[in-house]
């Protein structure tokens, strides 16, 4: 087959050739390799640099014509603990994944025409947790750290604080506008970042009432699981982990029934997936616990899903059991299938949670990994949607203290070595490093010599500068991706909290809709062209 480079593959690094260029690695094959070494030499010209630049100028020039459409369906994807490192760094394993050096390959992500930064801090932290920072994104005001759903009014882990503090999210503000609303996660149902789209809990950490202090049952307050299911009763679809927390003490999992560390949790004897199965037996809904289950339903059929895979947090994306427990990018797909069934559009949370746990454990070969995988669901989320009624917007609700340096040649291993040795200890040193963290090891009285271990294994815990034993957040900002109606409302340097607000005004729900209705009053939308719309609707029966 006649392949013709120019056309195509030299165009790679472009947004709209992209697809193109995969195109060519696919057919090629090892023929792309001289591909890219033609690319090498190319970049020795100072007009490709040139013309690169004139290009992507000649399509910043369209965002003039800014998208004021109503936006029927929002989604929020959050890469926990994904600060601007991390980005740039899973973008470079994105590109060495596909054979390149990494560096010049874009990210989902980095396609969105609008970035601003987001300032993390909670009200009383500097350096915030992922529960305060959670309510600013999704309930519009700043918190206290570990707490969900509340103001900083509320004193952590005080249970006589929460009442009269509770503050909503815009999963329930989209709920009340007659939306369909999900919740996709790999981490834990009930963990930080969802718990505070339906929540109101002074303790992020009382995943069940089995967690929680006798005085604050006594009180009144609710375990989050539990909250899970009455607050917003009808939620549409919630997909992730935390099987355990719903079930009665010592039931047995289903998927490991030997294993104690896996019984239920809930001293109140209650089986809150029973109760769910029971309310929703006759609204369609499923509830699922492994990828066949999932995978068996037609999401044209279900209008109700509830899937828990795991016990506790699904499984690092590199050590998935791709037989029982569903990617993200999977779940995303499903998600997005039955939720866009409503003719009112839907609201949707996609945490990539996981991103975060891989940093504490100083294990970044598994951050980066999960945030690529994050990044394939933001990818199959755009082909399901449009940006012409969809506001997709992507951030963090914190970075870590994950580095990586050392003057690293183009296309060196992400993982890899710097091609430098210390001057002070005449020992090598991995571009990846962390602040702090359980990578700090010594080694007879000095620093460990890294050339000695497998620095590229997947658990492979980075040199850190302090001995901790988890690493910690960062304090920097951290970017806002964002496409579709209104997106350009997310611009500059902003509050963290701001984020729900411009999300809601999009959509036209929660407290400020006055800009949302013509004359008739309905909604008031942008002209888009018969062609364009025809397309749309192709692209959307394809997908």
């Amino acid at each position: 087959m006649h392949w013709n480079y120019t056309e195509h593959c030299h165009d790679h690094y472009l947004v709209l050739q992209e697809q193109l260029c995969w195109l060519c690695v696919i057919i090629c094959g090892q023929r792309c390799k001289h591909v890219f070494l033609r690319l090498v030499e190319q970049e020795k010209d100072p007009g490709f640099w040139k013309e690169w630049a004139q290009r992507t100028l000649k399509n910043a020039l369209t965002l003039q014509d800014l998208n004021k459409n109503v936006a029927k369906n929002i989604i929020l994807f959050l890469g926990d603990g994904m600060g601007v490192p991390t980005v740039t760094a899973a973008r470079i394993l994105k590109g060495q994944l596909s054979g390149q050096n990494g560096e010049e390959t874009q990210l989902e992500m980095d396609k969105f025409p609008y970035v601003a930064l987001s300032k993390t801090y909670n009200t009383n932290a500097q350096v915030p947790d992922s529960a305060g920072t959670a309510t600013a994104y999704l309930c519009g005001v700043k918190a206290n750290e570990g707490t969900v759903g509340v103001s900083a009014a509320a004193v952590k882990s005080q249970c006589n604080t929460t009442r009269g503090n509770e503050v909503t999210s815009i999963l329930k503000w989209a709920k009340d506008a007659g939306k369909s609303v999900g919740i996709v996660t790999t981490t834990r149902v009930n963990h930080a970042t969802p718990s505070a789209a339906y929540a109101h809990c002074v303790d992020r950490d009382w995943y069940s009432d089995g967690d929680m202090p006798a005085e604050a049952l006594q009180s009144g307050c609710k375990d989050i699981a539990r909250q899970l299911f009455e607050n917003i009763p009808d939620i549409d679809v919630i997909m992730g982990g935390g099987r355990r927390n719903m079930y009665p003490r010592n039931t047995p999992d289903v998927e490991y029934p030997g294993d104690k560390k896996h019984n239920g949790t809930r001293k109140d004897g209650r089986n809150l997936v029973g109760e769910w199965t029971d309310r929703m037996k006759d609204k369609r809904g499923y509830y699922v616990w492994n990828r066949k289950d999932l995978f068996s339903l037609n999401p044209s059929n279900v209008d109700y899903l509830l899937g828990l895979f795991e016990p506790a947090d699904l499984p690092y994306e590199l050590e998935r059991n791709k037989e029982t427990d569903p990617s993200l990018t999977e779940m995303v797909d499903v998600a997005i299938k039955i939720l866009r069934k409503n003719e009112r559009g839907f609201y949707l949370l996609v945490e990539g949670g996981r991103i975060d746990h891989g940093h504490h454990d100083g294990k970044a070969k598994h951050a980066l990994h999960e945030a690529v995988e994050m990044d394939r669901a933001i990818t199959r989320a755009g082909l399901l949607t449009s940006i012409y009624d969809t506001l997709t917007v992507v951030t963090a609700d914190h970075s870590h203290v994950f580095s990586f340096g050392g003057y690293t040649h183009r296309g060196n291993s992400i993982f890899g070595l710097a091609p430098i040795m210390s001057d002070i200890d005449q020992k090598p040193f991995t571009s990846i490093l962390y602040g702090n963290g359980p990578g700090f090891k010594f080694v007879n009285g000095a620093r460990e010599n890294v050339s000695t271990v497998d620095y590229e294994h997947n658990n492979y815990q980075a040199q850190a500068a302090v001995p901790l034993s988890m690493e910690t957040h960062g304090g920097e900002d951290v970017a806002i991706f964002s496409k579709g109606p209104l997106a350009h409302l997310l611009h500059g340097v902003q509050e963290q909290h701001y984020i729900p607000h411009v999300m809601a005004y999009a959509a036209c729900i929660g407290q400020n809709k006055n800009h949302c209705h013509t004359n008739s009053g309905s909604p008031s939308l942008s002209h888009i062209s018969p062609t364009l719309a025809v397309l749309l609707s192709v692209k959307w029966l394809l997908c």
